[in-house]
C-alpha cells in the first residue's frame, strides 16, 4: 500500500506558497494576521 504523505517541495509551494496566498482575500488576511502576531515565518 502507498503511504499517504510523499512530500514534494514544488507541489507544496504551489499549493501553500506565498504567491498563492496573495491571490485570494483569505490568504492575504492570513498573512496580515501572521504579520500582526509577529511570526518569524509567514508561510510554514
Amino acid at each position: 500500500m502507498k503511504r499517504t504523505w510523499a512530500p514534494k517541495k514544488k507541489k507544496r509551494r504551489r499549493k501553500l506558497g506565498f504567491r498563492k496566498k496573495m491571490l485570494t482575500l483569505k490568504g492575504r488576511k492570513t498573512l496580515s494576521r501572521r504579520r500582526r502576531k509577529g511570526r518569524k515565518k509567514l508561510i510554514p
